[in-house]
This record gives C-alpha cells, structure tokens and sequence, in this order.
C-alpha cells in the first residue's frame, strides 16, 4: 500500500474515532531543507581534500490524538539528501521512518505513563535531547511513567533493545542493551532544580567465557537555572561511574562533566553571556585500563561545543576531554535575530606527539559561529550560519587534518511548519 494511501486511511480512522469519543485531532507538516557548505566540518580539513556542498531535506508528517485520559502521536519522516537517488527512481533510498509512534494514559490526576518510540529530552539537553538539528532527529522505544504536582514532577523511565524476535540470544550493539532512569524536577518562584539517575547497559560477547554480558555504566547529576531580573544563568555537574563496554570486555569508567553558564540582558533586544564546559578525558600517557573519558550520551550535542561538531557530535569518545571557555552576544528585534558566539578550547588531559613523545599544548583552537534567524511568517523560518575554526598543532593530533588549510562551515535551512488540520468536537 502506497504511503500516501496509509495517510489517508490514517485520517479517516481517526476522524471517525474523534467524532465518536468528541475529542481533539491535528494534523501538521515539517519541510526543512538545509543547505550546507563543509570545508572542515567535524575535522580539520586533509591535504588534497576538496570542500563539499549539498541539500539535505527532512519531510515529517505528525498526527496527535487526545481523549480525555489518552493521548497519541504518530510521526512519519523521510530524510534525504537532494540527488541520492535517480529523477527517475521508482524507490526512495531511505523511506519513511517511524519518528515517533506512542501512546500515554491519566492513570489519576497526578500520574500517567507514556509507551512507544517518543522523544526524551530534560533540561538544557546535555544528558537526554531531541537532537534536532540532525535531520533524522533522535528518539527512543521506551516507556516513561510520570508524576507531576504543583511544581515538582518525577519521571521513572525504562527500555529493553534487541535486533529482532529472535530464538536465541545474540549479542545487541545498535544502541544501549537496556536503561533506567530517574529524573526529578522542583520549581521555584526563580528558579529550579533537576536531578538525574541514568543506568545503562551494553552488551558484548564475552569470547573467553562464551557468554554473553551487560556492561552498565550510571550517570548521576544535576541541573539548576535561575533568572533573577535581567540576571540569568545555570549550572550542570554530572559523574559518570560503572562499566563502559570495550570491544569483548568491559572496563571501570570514572568521569566529570561540569557546565555554567552566565548571562545579562542588557536591553530587551539584546543580551550578553559568558559560559565554562569541563568534560573529563584520558592523558595519552595513562596506562590505567580505567576510563576517564565523559560521553553525554543521549544529548543533543550539537547545540554545545561549537556548531562546527568537532567534539562529541559522533565523536571524540574515549579521548582527552575538553574545556570549552566561550561566549555569546545576541540581537534580537521583530521577526529577526543575530547571535555570534567565540570558543576557545582546551584538552582536558595531556597530549603527546606520537613520534617525538613530547608534550604538546592542550590549546586546540578557536571557533567562532555567526548565526542569523529570520521569521518570515508564523510557518516559515529562515536560519542561516557561518563558523569558522582556527586549529593549532596539538588539534591536528587529535583528529587529524592540517590547521593551515582554510576550515569553515556555512549553511542555510528553511523550516516550513504550516497546521494542515485541527478538528475538536465536544459531546
């Protein structure tokens, strides 16, 4: 059956249902294309390498239910890049997913549980985000209970992963075997506090033993923010501690994550802020088989760090870690925003050249990303950016690449959002 045969059989169903049960049904459209420009986009750029340029495009179609006690959302997408297949394929290279599909009950006035894929984000997406950036956008199959009263809200969430329906075990290495977690929230009249507790488990095969084992690593932290007047700011700290699977065994991990950040609003249109990222990382010269390293997981990483991706956006797992001293100004009046935001960086661990076995600088560079918004109207919204990296020697051993060659990264996205249907019936 055709896709949009599926569609329309969707809406039919559902309309039926919402005139039956009188309650609310929408539907809306995402189109995002977004052209980018890498010419040392995640890496410094190689000699003899050439710069790159290229349309991506999400297409999501949402629908949301709600009944009474229940509510639902499907969201199909399709993600592609403009020139992936033939103008003449009679297939899509990579057809429509299933972003979203889940479904949550009121059990009372105060507790009710959501199931299916769905999206997990908390606070400023540091540990759990939506990423959405990416285009495919990031979402788990889980089931999330949650209690909310007054001011304070509990979330008790859980997953089980495997490839398939199989008849025997085999070991699972798409994502995360398992996970746990808790996270609580407290507002105040200014401000408020979240805390965290995540366990998650990876699987690998055991060779020596013929088995099969769960590494399961815990983060544990927390999150506050505050705005006081034209005062605002918040702080992150999380430790990470457990077992982090390596290839057919598994380690010991300790490791930090630290964030502030500072801001002012000097005027209605325009604000200042200063901020501190400190990711724990491993010297290249430590022979201890414990993991130093901090991941953020499930983070939407490409909103810290730099919008040119050079750490932790799929990479820079298990290295020296990071300190991110930066900044931001931002304009902001009617329908049209500017923001430019500088980073310097640091290692958080030693680096040593690997010919000389000299100790190198833990400098690895400046990025400075311009980003400019535009709402043209309440569904369309242009964004558009330019970043450019200014690498040394010591980022060179990092992630290879040479730092005299001209590193930058520009990019332009349109987001058309419309409403397509809204139907409320009452009984």
């Amino acid at each position: 059956m055709k896709i949009s045969y599926k569609i329309v059989l969707i809406i039919s169903v559902l309309m039926v249902t919402v005139d039956s049960i009188a309650q609310e049904f929408d539907v809306n459209l995402q189109l995002r294309p977004r052209f980018e420009y890498r010419n040392g986009f995640k890496e410094l750029m190689k000699d003899g390498n050439y710069p790159t340029s290229f349309v991506s495009n999400r297409s999501r179609l949402n629908f949301d239910f709600k009944q009474e006690k229940i509510k639902a959302k499907i969201s199909l997408q399709n993600v592609r890049v403009w020139g992936d297949v033939n103008t003449t394929a009679i297939s899509d290279k990579n057809g429509v997913a299933l972003f979203e599909s889940w479904f949550s009950y009121d059990l009372t006035t105060d507790w009710s549980a959501k199931v299916g894929r769905q999206v997990i984000s908390y606070d400023n997406q540091r540990i759990f985000g939506g990423l959405d950036w990416a285009q495919q956008g990031q979402s788990h199959d889980a089931l999330v209970v949650h209690y909310g009263k007054n001011a304070m809200q509990i979330d008790f969430g859980g997953a089980i992963s495997n490839g398939g329906e199989n008849l025997v075990e085999t070991a699972y290495t798409t994502t995360y075997k398992n996970l746990q977690y808790i996270w609580f929230n407290k507002k105040f009249t200014n401000s408020s506090l979240s805390l965290l507790a995540l366990n998650t488990g990876y699987q690998f095969e055991n060779t020596t033993e013929a088995t099969f084992e769960n590494a399961y690593m815990q983060t544990l932290g927390g999150f506050t923010k505050f705005q006081n007047d034209n005062l605002y700011g918040d702080l992150g700290a999380y430790v990470q501690t457990g077992d982090t699977a390596l290839g057919t065994s598994k380690e010991d991990i300790l490791a930090y994550n630290v964030g502030i950040n500072l801001g002012y609003k000097f005027t209605s249109n325009f604000k200042a802020e200063l901020g501190f990222e400190y990711l724990s990382g491993k010297a290249q010269d430590d022979t201890d088989s414990k993991m130093k390293s901090f991941t953020p997981l499930f983070g939407t990483n490409h909103g810290f760090n730099g919008f040119m991706d050079y750490f932790y956006v799929g990479n820079h797992k298990n290295t020296v870690g990071l300190k991110d001293f930066y900044g931001k100004l931002a304009f902001e009046k009617d329908k049209f925003q500017i923001a430019l935001a500088p980073h310097v960086f640091y290692s958080a661990a030693k680096i040593f050249n690997p010919i000389t076995a000299e100790k190198q600088s833990s400098s690895l560079g400046t990025e400075l990303d311009l980003t400019c918004v535009y709402k043209m109207d309440k569904n369309i919204t242009i964004t558009g950016g330019y970043s450019q990296m200014f690498g040394t020697s010591s980022l060179e051993l990092v992630k290879g690449g040479n730092k005299d060659n001209d590193n930058n990264w520009a990019y332009v996205m349109i987001s058309f959002s419309p409403n397509l249907f809204s139907y409320k019936a009452t009984k």
